[in-house]
């Protein structure tokens, strides 16, 4: 189990940074694209630290994506996997 770290200490690390400014205006053009960034960014959801799937999910839940400013199936698809690995771990923890 990772320690558990402020949010705000996770997303200041600077992969996550760069991935982050990498999808700026993106969206709207290139959903797919975006999605393999951040598929890419976490590697084998899996194997990904729990930070990361943090920030991600974090990010997948911002604003622009519950407002539905923001959508596209590979982004439901990947929250999904996201949710069902948290899930899968919590229930391997206890």
């Amino acid at each position: 189990m990772s320690d558990v770290r402020p949010k705000n200490v996770l997303v200041k690390s600077p992969e996550w940074q760069a991935v982050r400014k990498s999808l700026l205006g993106q969206w709207s053009k290139r959903p797919e694209w975006c999605c393999a960034q951040l598929r890419k960014y976490l590697g084998p959801i899996r194997n990904a630290s729990d930070d990361k799937l943090d920030v991600v999910m974090n990010y997948l839940t911002g604003t622009g994506f519950r407002t539905g400013r923001i959508k596209h199936p590979c982004i439901n698809k990947l929250r999904g996997e996201i949710s069902a690995e948290r899930k899968r771990r919590k229930m391997t923890r206890r």
